[in-house]
């Protein structure tokens, strides 16, 4: 059969989507490809319907029991002979399906890079008419992509023991830097490149900040999907039987799923998700990937994901059915606090440093006033035009936005007359007439600008402050110093006016007011302020900050708030030295919070 024939006989569709035709055309020719296509564009159907077209079968690596598991079983229902080896499988039932592949009876054999380091797997492949490799999920080989596994990287292999069949590598998030990466440790040879926009017209996508513990957000925002199937992400195991057990007392069914619950569960979960016996997935990152449920019309994030890439494809999991669909998150600066201690504890690689970049522009993404379909695209080297009416940004009205030009260049003259060379908090506190012993000693209180920025609270300036870097007006060195861009400079001569969403100072002046405790209840402000402080001593004596306190004893400091000397030798790590050396300056802050 031709292709449309082919397209229209096992997969039930008139016409091919874009790009499609184009891959199908290269893995008939016998290239090399490389397919970055966002969830919901087709990726898979650019490898079933060669396969039909060619001898032999067709390898299919793929991360997850469950996701093969699916598509076996949707490929039988379309007449097509597919199979999983996993151990799922009983010995008979895998001496089977080995035997049917020697015979030729099986189109796509479905299974886990785990297998393909097997001797014994190698050595059945060998006997067999190999057509190409799929490799899905193809991100999971890139070392800086942000699902990296060993595994997925010991693919390397295919090129080496069977160089003479063509890899077609997919994947639905890659920058430049990802790509690169899977084409050479895959070893493709002039590999055809094929990326799809980025745009998902019918994804309308929202960020908030996070009031207290998002939930009476939540409820407003499912008002609206009222039995449609949605997934809603969470950060902590805890939180998803939290929010479950919520949505279940609100009449909602809900179920939790995380990586501590029973198999049977999760299966049940699942299964029950699939066939919309269950509305709501509450669920940590284990849930979801490259789930084939087309109908799911809404997406929700509790908390802000550590990366760009985990978030898309989160989100991505709406509306694959082409049919419209919403996505909504939710965050504040906690979780901001939270993801970076997750990094801190990953050992010192250059691999720590990219986590800390990623997740800063996880950070300016959620914080973003500009089109958020056009801050994705280009965060994967794509551009778009403006979505319009696609997400909150673009619907947002001018009535909602307030000019900070004046606090703007308020706020850059006092970066550049304290040198250029200070945290963002001491330059907020020079504004803000803070009478810190460190100002006073600096001589800082004698500046035009100390004082004149009392009208903001310290949270609203750290809001103008996040929309400067966002612009691009604000850049941050070593030790986090602030310091001015040549854009920055136009800013502050007045040449360029700047507004910014009013929901954002009046939502940052809330939060600013509430203690947030998480990890043995410490005070995430107060840890601010204390690690702030940590970086412009260590800047000061040219040490890093952990030297000076570790992270564990500035939370210690934060939950204990001592005022005296004999207090603070009460805390972890902290012993006559430390205070002697260090001490003096934290006691002063702590008491400052205090008063």
């Amino acid at each position: 059969m031709k292709k449309q024939e082919l397209l229209q006989t096992y997969f039930g569709h008139k016409g091919f989507r874009p790009l499609q035709e184009e891959v199908i055309d290269a893995i008939l020719s016998g290239e090399d490809v490389l397919m970055i296509l966002p969830t919901g564009g087709g990726k898979s159907l650019c490898y079933q319907l060669p396969t039909l077209m060619m001898e032999g079968v067709t390898v299919v690596v793929s991360p997850l029991l469950a996701l093969m598991h699916d598509q076996v079983t949707a490929l039988k229902a379309n007449g097509i002979e597919a199979a999983m080896l996993s151990s799922m499988q009983t010995p008979e039932e895998s001496r089977d399906i080995e035997q049917q592949l020697r015979q030729g009876n099986i189109r796509l054999l479905y299974v886990a890079p785990e297998r393909l380091t097997n001797p014994y797997f190698l050595n059945l492949l060998r006997t067999l008419k190999l057509n190409f490799f799929v490799i899905d999920e193809a991100h999971c080989v890139s070392e800086w992509g942000h699902e990296f596994r060993e595994n997925y990287r010991q693919l390397s292999l295919l090129k080496h023991e069977f160089p003479e069949v063509p890899i077609a590598a997919f994947t639905a998030t890659a920058t430049k830097t990802v790509e690169a990466d899977i084409a050479t440790n895959l070893g493709l040879v002039s590999p055809k490149r094929v990326r799809g926009s980025l745009f998902r017209e019918n994804l309308t996508i929202q960020a908030r900040h996070r009031i207290k513990d998002g939930r009476e957000q939540l409820m407003a925002f499912l008002e609206a999907h009222r039995g449609e199937s949605g997934i809603i992400y969470t950060l902590s195991r805890k939180q998803t039987e939290s929010v479950a057990h919520f949505l279940q007392n609100k009449g909602i069914e809900a179920r939790a799923y995380h990586a501590g619950l029973p198999t049977e569960e999760k299966n049940a979960t699942y299964k029950d998700f699939v066939a919309d016996r269950v509305q709501v997935v509450v669920a940590t990152i284990a849930f979801g990937m490259g789930i084939d449920k087309s109908n799911i019309r809404f997406v929700v994030h509790m908390t802000m994901p550590k990366t760009l890439e985990n978030y898309y494809q989160e989100i991505g999991r709406a509306g694959r059915d082409g049919l419209e669909a919403e996505t909504l998150l939710l965050f504040s600066a906690s979780d901001i606090v939270q993801q970076k201690m997750f990094i801190e504890d990953l050992p010192e690689t250059p691999y720590k440093q990219h986590a800390f970049e990623k997740l800063e522009s996880m950070v300016r993404f959620a914080n973003s006033e500009g089109c958020r379909h056009q801050s994705i695209a280009s965060y994967f080297d794509d551009r778009i035009e403006s979505c319009v009416d696609k997400c909150d940004n673009c619907l947002a009205p001018e009535s909602e936005k307030t000019d900070i030009t004046d606090a703007s260049r308020m706020l850059l003259s006092a970066i550049v007359r304290t040198g250029q060379k200070f945290g963002l908090h001491y330059v907020v506190d020079v504004l803000r007439g803070s009478k810190e012993q460190r100002i006073l000693q600096n001589g800082h209180d004698a500046l035009s600008v100390y004082g004149i920025g009392e009208h903001y609270t310290k949270a609203q300036w750290l809001t103008i402050a996040d929309k400067l870097l966002e612009l691009g007006a604000l850049q941050i060195g070593e030790f986090k110093v602030y310091h001015l861009s040549s854009f920055g400079v136009e800013v502050l001569k007045g040449a360029h006016p700047i507004d910014l969403k009013k929901e954002r100072l009046q939502v940052q002046k809330r939060i600013s007011k509430r203690k947030e405790t998480y990890f043995d209840d410490y005070d995430v402000e107060m840890y601010d302020r204390l690690k702030d402080l940590r970086t412009q001593i260590a800047s000061e004596n040219g040490i890093p900050p952990y030297i000076v306190f570790s992270d564990k004893t500035l939370k210690d400091l934060s939950a204990k708030k001592p005022q005296t000397r004999e207090e603070m030798l009460e805390v972890h790590g902290i012993g006559a030295v430390k205070y002697d050396r260090y001490g003096e300056a934290f006691l002063e802050e702590l008491k400052q919070a205090a008063s």
